[in-house]
């Protein structure tokens, strides 16, 4: 009788002791994940980025170094696997990581700047008459301020005030000029009521606007983009392209219209 007392005493205190164990289980909180806090922190991290931009060519010098690379045809594509977890960060240009921060509270920018680049547009190599003139209508619209409040329409407390109009009876006898661009990098160029808008699509059209044309934009990929002026597909790419030496063995660019700094998006 002793002996059957004794064996029940002990298998209790074993469930007792096994169901302590996996109370205290329960409660243990796992790792915590290695924050970063800036671009020291991404090496072995996983890095999200628009496929062929600037971003993704600063990501893949981490490659080396133990971090892996997730591209993306669309920037917002990679900023929903940053909320996804899918990825540590996204390293992308910083205008548009201020448009995507603003639609999502959960994301936010690091206030390290890991390149300053500039934008132009991009042009066959065989087209430098178009060049030379799309220069001097650049050149005139920095002048008279319209390059800046095309930008400032779209960008700080002036957004939205001073939309660009063309000028009443513009001439268009010169034709059509095709612009290829990527509409998925607010605030440069995107689709608002289903028509592609933007910093850039607004820029083209005043250099239209100058020279004669009737402006015609083909969205696509990013990647693309070189492709289709190459060919002679499209007449300029203008998509908050940054001019590189490796795209100068392509194409020819522009003069620069605004610069831009790559920017490093993580979760709060």
């Amino acid at each position: 009788m002793k002996k059957k007392l004794l064996s029940v005493v002990l298998a209790a205190a074993m469930v007792f002791s096994m169901a302590a164990c996996g109370s205290q289980s329960a409660d243990q909180e796992p790792a915590a994940e290695t924050a970063i806090t800036g671009s020291a922190d991404l090496p072995g991290k996983t890095i999200g980025v628009q496929l062929g931009t600037t971003g993704d060519s600063l990501a893949t010098e981490y490659e080396s170094q133990g971090s892996t690379v997730e591209r993306y045809n669309k920037g917002a594509d990679a900023i929903q696997a940053l909320k996804q977890g899918k990825v540590d960060c996204v390293i992308i240009d910083n205008n548009p990581a201020k448009a995507f921060v603003e639609k999502n509270d959960d994301l936010v920018i690091l206030d390290e700047e890991m390149s300053v680049e500039e934008y132009a547009m991009c042009l066959s190599k065989e087209n430098e008459e178009l060049l030379a003139d799309i220069n001097e209508a650049l050149d005139q619209l920095e002048e008279n301020g319209t390059l800046a409040e095309i930008e400032s329409n779209y960008i700080g407390d002036e957004a939205g005030q001073h939309p660009y109009e063309s000028p009443e009876g513009t001439d268009r006898s010169n034709g059509t000029l095709i612009m290829a661009t990527n509409a998925a990098f607010e605030p440069y160029e995107y689709y608002a009521n289903q028509e592609i808008v933007g910093i850039d699509p607004d820029i083209a059209q005043a250099v239209c606007d100058i020279l004669g044309y009737e402006l015609k934009i083909e969205d696509m990929e990013f990647d693309s983009i070189i492709n289709a002026v190459v060919a002679g597909k499209a007449d300029i790419g203008v998509a908050g392209m940054t001019v590189t030496e490796d795209r100068k063995l392509s194409v020819n660019f522009t003069d620069p219209y605004t610069k831009a700094s790559q920017v490093i998006i993580v979760r709060k």
